[in-house]
């Protein structure tokens, strides 16, 4: 029997991550998970009493326990050293955490840092180290680096620091890895096979046969990883049929993409969309003409126009170009006489068709209008995929709120225009221009001050949320008074967007603002005014009132569809409310 003392020196050093991961890549080839990824059981780690890790702290704590070594002329030696030094961090660190203080050290000598970042990726036997290395590797990997990602993307517990450095060096390698750790791999199991063989033809065919209601975070995936632009390259030697499928695939990707569901469009985060728009803008006469198709090329001219893709670089005139190519070919007289051949009794087809009819005319005209500083844009989603209604604000053609705040949508006609927030008066007054989509109380929102200063209008005092450990100055703007003004009032004044059910919506809420006494008569206060989410021809209304308990209670009124006029429908809403207790009615 070895003394104490010995025994250090007698146990055997644990398989590196990478070393696991080898073993994993030998014993399956074709990639399947390993589900024991066939690395050593880390023993958990006796929870710490401290309280939760605060961000600024931990950033200056690791930035002195690694900085040195970031610069170390051994990188072998720097690396048993982080090992240590992290492991002994207690609490320890979680790896996106990690991943993002490591991102944000300063590094004096590259060269010296890239060293240590491959010697923890190849040699590190613990998440965190690993993690560290592929950190580093994400701002000074290169190509060389990418095999060894793949690898290492075999074990489970290191899928997302993996993916996170592949989008450094190798975006559409990191997508297929995070395609091929979703929870439905069976859905994507074709196309990652395609994907892995090479083989352009069946990629197409895989990518036409998925689901087209895919999470929009998973369409970004599904693009990165199968390169639509690339494809339609090929359209022209196609048979007709299977290059439309490709376009209308294409379109389809870049709508879920835009969906305003998520806290950031996942939109911004897809480097190729400029292209990929483009591609789909060249093919869109090539698409049959159905209600379908109408709709994603409508979609598309909303989206290259006030929509977040608005974002990405460009360069001169491309996006332009490819606005131009939509409009061109929804301009075409067949084109035009599609809402009314795809008319129908079903309530979706129905509610898509009014969303055609009344979006086209004022999506193409704004296309086409001169520029402006200052410029309003109500946004209303296509009823396929639906959303909020959102006022649009563009500064000097650039979308304000996924520029500004992108944790949510901008707020609704309803809060902005009709009650006049916008407007700018000689008293300084703070608007909400948008919430975060969970709410405010969780990931905030967005306010500025609107004053009136002379013969300009100034927006300043910008509020929102600033990322962990970072900072964020927003600039004052200023617009001239009487273009602001002139804006102002064409955008309250614009209900070319709506259908009669909100337009209903909009009166009633008018109607009680006008007559404060029909609220005050129930001890009842006007929350919003809107159109149910599923069912655009029902009028919603929500009330709250102070109940005995000090608690704040809601009331939802729903009033649906009768056949009516909305002045009539809105003129017996309000006659009820001065009869009857809606507590009676309202649930």
């Amino acid at each position: 029997m070895s003394a104490p003392e010995e025994r250090g020196a007698l146990t055997p050093r644990p398989s590196s991550l990478y070393a696991c991961a080898l073993r994993v890549e030998q014993a399956e080839p074709e990639g399947p998970w390993c589900l024991a990824d066939a690395a050593p059981p880390v023993p958990r780690r006796v929870p710490s009493n401290r309280a939760r890790r605060d961000f600024t702290r931990t950033r200056d704590e690791l930035t002195r326990l690694l900085g040195p070594l970031l610069v170390a002329p051994d990188p072998v030696e720097a690396a048993e050293e982080a090992h240590r030094r992290l492991d002994a961090l207690d609490p320890p660190v979680r790896h996106r955490t990690l991943r993002l203080l490591v991102a944000g050290m300063p590094v004096e000598n590259e060269e010296r840092a890239r060293a240590l970042a491959r010697v923890l990726v190849r040699t590190g036997t613990s998440c965190s180290a690993v993690s560290t290395g592929l950190a580093l590797l994400a701002e000074l990997g290169e190509p060389q680096d990418v095999p060894y990602l793949r690898t290492l993307g075999l074990l489970r517990t290191l899928v997302y620091p993996v993916v996170h450095a592949l989008d450094a060096l190798d975006r559409p390698a990191g997508a297929l890895l995070e395609l091929r750790n979703h929870r439905e791999p069976v859905t994507f199991g074709p196309l990652i096979a395609a994907l892995e063989a090479g083989d352009r033809t069946a990629v197409r065919q895989r990518l036409v046969a998925l689901p087209g209601d895919l999470a929009p975070e998973v369409a970004r995936r599904v693009a990165e990883a199968s390169g639509p632009a690339d494809l339609l390259a090929e359209v022209p030697g196609l048979p007709a049929p299977e290059g439309a499928e490709l376009i209308a695939r294409t379109g389809r990707l870049l709508f879920l993409m835009t969906t305003l569901r998520d806290y950031r469009p996942e939109i911004l985060s897809y480097p190729d969309a400029p292209r990929a728009y483009e591609a789909f803008a060249r093919g869109a006469g090539l698409l049959p003409r159905t209600l379908d198709h109408h709709a994603l090329l409508l979609s598309a001219v909303q989206e290259l126009s006030t929509g977040p893709a608005v974002l990405h670089d460009w360069g001169p005139g491309r996006r332009e170009a490819a606005l131009s190519e939509l409009t061109a070919v929804l301009g075409r007289p067949e084109w035009r006489a599609v809402p009314d051949a795809g008319a129908g009794d079903e309530p979706g087809v129905r509610w898509r068709v009014a969303w055609v009819r009344r979006t086209r005319a004022r999506v193409l005209g704004a296309a086409e209008a001169p520029f402006a500083r200052l410029r309003i844009a109500i946004h209303e989603r296509d009823p396929d995929d639906p959303a909020t209604v959102e006022v649009r604000v563009l500064v000097d053609g650039r979308p304000l709120v996924p520029d500004y705040f992108g944790r949510g949508p901008a707020n609704s006609p309803e809060e902005l225009l009709f009650p006049g927030t916008l407007r700018a008066t000689d008293e300084p007054r703070e608007v909400r221009l948008a919430e975060a989509y969970c709410a405010e109380g969780c990931c905030g929102a967005l306010y500025v001050t609107v004053r009136r200063d002379g013969d300009q209008v100034v927006w300043s005092g910008w509020r929102c949320p600033v990322p962990p450990g970072g900072t964020r100055e927003l600039s004052e703007l200023r617009f001239d008074a009487a273009a602001y003004d002139a804006e102002v009032a064409r955008a309250e004044g614009d209900e070319s967007w709506m259908w009669p059910a909100r337009r209903a919506a909009r009166l009633i809420a008018d109607g009680l603002r006008g007559r404060p006494d029909l609220l005050a008569l129930w001890s009842v206060r006007l929350d919003w005014a809107g159109t149910a989410f599923r069912d655009p021809d029902e009028t919603t209304i929500s009330l709250v009132y102070d109940a005995d308990n000090g608690h704040v209670r809601q009331i939802i009124w729903r009033i649906p569809e009768d056949g009516t006029s909305p002045e009539d429908r809105a003129a017996a809403a309000l006659r009820r409310l001065g009869e009857e207790d809606l507590r009676a009615y309202g649930r």
